[in-house]
């Protein structure tokens, strides 16, 4: 959900500056810009950092899309985490489940692919019903090898790799 919104906002962006700079190629539909957009977000998702809510300092977090000094604040004061569902609940205090939502995409308490609950792994940036299920179907994971080939069946190379900023072994 998170990349249609950034898509659609994208593309609006790019289509009005196109047509205020008088560049625009009337040959390029929507679709194809869009496309190209959901394309450069999901590289730009899979170099961006994802923080460790549990190392991450005040100043990190506070320097994250989303994250208020004061609420910074907050998560390092609960630092340890056991897992992504406290950080969750750290963020809901403060939060909408949206704004919560987004600031897990680069602030999050990696998911055990062996232990890990549903409800954890449902936390994971860009998580699908499928997904949730073929990550629980295929534990225990030897190693993130494992993960790499099983996953890879389902999404590209590029989605498993960003998926392995959100788990560990």
């Amino acid at each position: 959900m998170r990349k249609l919104v950034l898509a659609a906002a994208l593309s609006g962006t790019m289509l009005t500056l196109a047509a205020c700079s008088g560049a625009a190629d009337e040959t390029t539909d929507a679709a194809d810009t869009a496309e190209v957009e959901a394309t450069e977000d999901a590289a730009a998702v899979e170099t961006a950092a994802v923080l460790d809510a549990n190392t991450a300092t005040a100043e990190q977090l506070a320097g994250t899309e989303g994250v208020s000094e004061e609420l910074a604040a907050a998560i390092v004061a609960g630092q340890p985490y056991a897992s992504v569902t406290g950080l969750n609940a750290k963020l809901l205090e403060t939060l909408s489940a949206e704004e919560a939502a987004a600031v897990l995409t680069s602030v999050f308490v990696p998911v055990n692919l062996n232990s890990g609950t549903e409800e954890e792994i449902r936390l994971i940036p860009g998580m699908t019903d499928k997904m949730v299920h073929e990550f629980e179907e295929y534990r225990p994971y030897a190693d993130m090898g494992v993960f790499d080939r099983e996953i890879g069946k389902y999404v590209d190379e590029a989605e498993v790799e960003r998926f392995k900023n959100y788990v560990t072994l």
